[in-house]
C-alpha cells in the first residue's frame, strides 16, 4: 500500500464523508505549489476556495504568525490584548467603516451579520418584534449552519435538516423586480454575494449591485455584502462591490483574512449597526484572538499596497482571454472576474478535475458541470499559462 493509499484509507474509515476530495494527500506547500506525500508537485488552482489568496506559507504572514506565537495566542475577549485595537482600527479603515466584530469562520460571521441586522431592525428601525425579514438570493452559499441552510436553494446543503429558521425570503439572483416586490416595511436587510462562488462563479448582470444599493437605501434596509470568497483582492479590487462603485452597509469577510494560516472572519459596519450589541449579547472565545489579529493585520497591510489587486487584474484578464478561447463544443460559458473563473462545461466537471490532477494541476468542480479556477494571487504568469495549457489538454482528453 502506498503512503497515499494508506492515509486515504484512514480518512475513509474514520472521517465523516462530508467532502468528496480528489485522491491526493498533500504534505507540503509553498506559493502556488503543493507537494504530496510521495513527492509529486501540483500547481494549486483552487487556493482553498480563496483562503490562500496570498499563497501557501506567504513569508510575511508566516513571519507575523511566528512572532506572535512567541508572545501570546489566546486570552479570550475577557481581556484586551495588544493586537486587538490596532487590528479592528486598521480593518475598519480598509473598509471605510467605523467598527469591526471579529469571529472565526465565515459562517460565524454571516450568523453575526444576520443577528446584527435583526437587532438593528428592532432597536433602530422600529420593526415590530418578531417580524423582521431578510432577503437572500437563489444559488446562494453563505455557510452550512442551521439558520444559513434554511435559506439555501441547494438540496445537498438543505435537505433533511429541518425544521428551518424562518424570517427569510429568497428571490432570483440578478432580478431587480423580484427583489423590489419582496421588500416591505419589515425588510431589515438584503444579504448578497457580489459574485456567487459556490454556485459556479456567477457574476450578476451589470447594474444589479447598484440597484440593490438603491433599493436598500430607499427602503432603509441594510445591504449586507458577503465578501468571504470574493473579497481581499480576488477579483482585482479589495472588495468585489467596487466593480460597481457600491458601498454596502455591512461587509462580511473571512477566508483570505486569515492568510491561509488561521480561521479569521469579521463583520464590518458603522456604529449605528454594530453598536446594537451590548456586553454579553454576542461573542466568541477565539474571535479576535492575538494570533489571528497579528496575521490579519499583515493581510490588511499587504492589501494597502495594491500589489495583489493589480496582479489579480492583470493576470485575471489574461486568464479570461485564454479561457474564452476554449472550444465551444467543450465549454458552454466562462464566468468570473480577476483571478476567479467558473468554466461551465457541456458535461460533468469531476472527470476534468481528476484528469487535471493527473496532469499536475489541482482544481475542483462545483455544481456538477462547472470547473472552478481560483489560483493564489502570487502565481507567476508562466505557471498560470502552464496550468491553462493543462486545462486545454484535460478537456480534449475527457469525455463530454
Amino acid at each position: 500500500m502506498t503512503p497515499t493509499q494508506r492515509l486515504r484509507a484512514l480518512s475513509e474509515r474514520h472521517s465523516a464523508h462530508n467532502y468528496h476530495p480528489l485522491p491526493i494527500v498533500i504534505a507540503e506547500a509553498e506559493g502556488a505549489w503543493v507537494t504530496d506525500v510521495e513527492g509529486n508537485r501540483y500547481l494549486d488552482m483552487l487556493a482553498a476556495y480563496s483562503a490562500v489568496n496570498f499563497g501557501h506559507r506567504n513569508p510575511r504572514l508566516t513571519a507575523a504568525a511566528r512572532a506572535q506565537l512567541e508572545k501570546v495566542t489566546l486570552v479570550s475577549r475577557a481581556f484586551d490584548h495588544d493586537q486587538f485595537g490596532p487590528f479592528v482600527e486598521e480593518l475598519a479603515a480598509l473598509a471605510g467603516k467605523e467598527m469591526v466584530l471579529p469571529m472565526n469562520s465565515g459562517a460565524e460571521a454571516v450568523e453575526t451579520a444576520l443577528k446584527a441586522a435583526r437587532k438593528w431592525g428592532y432597536e433602530v428601525r422600529g420593526v415590530p418584534a418578531g417580524q423582521a425579514n431578510i432577503i437572500t438570493f437563489e444559488g446562494n452559499f453563505h455557510g452550512r449552519t442551521t439558520t444559513i441552510i434554511s435559506f439555501s436553494t441547494d438540496p445537498d446543503a438543505k435537505d433533511a435538516y429541518g425544521p428551518y429558521t424562518p424570517g427569510f425570503r429568497t428571490v432570483p439572483y440578478g432580478d431587480v423586480d423580484a427583489l423590489k416586490q419582496a421588500m416591505d416595511a419589515d425588510t431589515v436587510g438584503v444579504l448578497i454575494e457580489p459574485i456567487q462562488g459556490e454556485a459556479g462563479v456567477n457574476v450578476p448582470p451589470s447594474g444589479f449591485l447598484t440597484a440593490v444599493r438603491e433599493l436598500c437605501t430607499a427602503n432603509r434596509s441594510l445591504m449586507i455584502a458577503d465578501e468571504i470568497q470574493s473579497g481581499l483582492g480576488r477579483t482585482g479590487t479589495i472588495f468585489a462591490v467596487e466593480h460597481e462603485n457600491v458601498v454596502p452597509d455591512v461587509y462580511i469577510l473571512g477566508k483570505a483574512l486569515g492568510g491561509g494560516i488561521m480561521p479569521v472572519s469579521a463583520v464590518i459596519a458603522d456604529s449605528d449597526v454594530l453598536g446594537v450589541f451590548k456586553p454579553g449579547q454576542h461573542g466568541s472565545t477565539f474571535g479576535g484572538n492575538p494570533l489571528a489579529c497579528a496575521i490579519a493585520r499583515e493581510v490588511v497591510a499587504m492589501l494597502r499596497t495594491g500589489e495583489y489587486q493589480e496582479r489579480s487584474r492583470v493576470l485575471g484578464a489574461h486568464m479570461h482571454r485564454r479561457l474564452g478561447a476554449l472550444p465551444r463544443d467543450q465549454v458552454r460559458q466562462v464566468r468570473g472576474r480577476g483571478l476567479w473563473a467558473g468554466v461551465e462545461l457541456h458535461g460533468p466537471a469531476r472527470p476534468v478535475s481528476e484528469r487535471l490532477m493527473d496532469l499536475g494541476v489541482l482544481a475542483k468542480e462545483t455544481h456538477e458541470t462547472t470547473l472552478r479556477l481560483a489560483p493564489p494571487l502570487v502565481i507567476e504568469r508562466d505557471d498560470l499559462d502552464w496550468a491553462l495549457d493543462q486545462v486545454e489538454l484535460a478537456l480534449q482528453r475527457s469525455p463530454r
